[in-house]
């Protein structure tokens, strides 16, 4: 058995290439052979978000709390709240993040295949998000 506490793991910034607006991860955990799952808690301030993505083996989000959005590739933008579970089908083109005036955190979930958690695209741009 291993436990991380709380608090145990750095804070990181969303890095602007991956982002837009101020985005915080926190790590939670990381695969541990034979196991591909990671997790992180992800914090979105207002009107935040991923740039567009993909997980080979697709995505789990779980949102704890605030507003948020999230969008699948010719899809609607749809609200989510918290207990809301959103799932991303493998290699699935989406983008998550908060809501225009409130912040919003989840829980992500992704497995790893061979070397890669996520492909990373084009940001979504403020028409996008605003449609």
């Amino acid at each position: 058995m291993e436990i991380k506490r709380s608090g145990s793991q750095p804070s990181n910034k969303g890095p602007a290439d991956w982002f837009t607006g101020t985005v915080r991860i926190d790590p939670l955990f990381q695969p541990t052979e034979p196991t591909r799952a990671a997790g992180n808690s992800v914090t979105f301030e207002p009107g935040a978000r991923t740039a567009w993505h993909t997980h080979p083996l697709g995505q789990t989000l779980i949102v704890t709390s605030g507003c948020g959005r999230a969008q699948r590739w010719g899809g609607p933008i749809e609200e989510i709240r918290p207990g809301d579970v959103v799932w991303f089908a493998p290699s699935e083109k989406h983008w998550h993040g908060a809501a225009p005036t409130t912040g919003m955190t989840h829980i992500a979930i992704q497995e790893k295949s061979e070397d890669k958690f996520v492909d990373w695209l084009e940001h979504v741009s403020d028409e996008q998000y605003r449609a």
